[in-house]
């Protein structure tokens, strides 16, 4: 493997949250980079799944937290 390659697996797709103009798609995935185990992972993703955009990646422990913290802030007036 090259060193600046980055391997990725698509292990499962949970669901697009939109798409742009260009026809990427903000997705919510369960990916393993590099051969590693697959973490939940939000970013953009070209049509094809060639290219992808800057993300973040969570650890299950990370992505509860995460979901916790959305239904709190989901809960409050003042998000629209």
């Amino acid at each position: 493997m090259d060193d600046k390659e980055i391997k990725f697996e698509i292990v499962k797709q949970f669901g697009a949250l939109g798409t742009s103009k260009g026809g990427w798609t903000k997705e919510l995935n369960l990916v393993s980079w590099n051969e590693r185990e697959p973490k939940f992972d939000l970013r953009e993703w070209a049509p094809d799944h060639s290219r992808m955009g800057k993300g973040v990646t969570l650890n299950r422990d990370e992505a509860a937290a995460l979901s916790a913290m959305l239904v709190s802030a989901l809960k409050d007036a003042r998000v629209s």
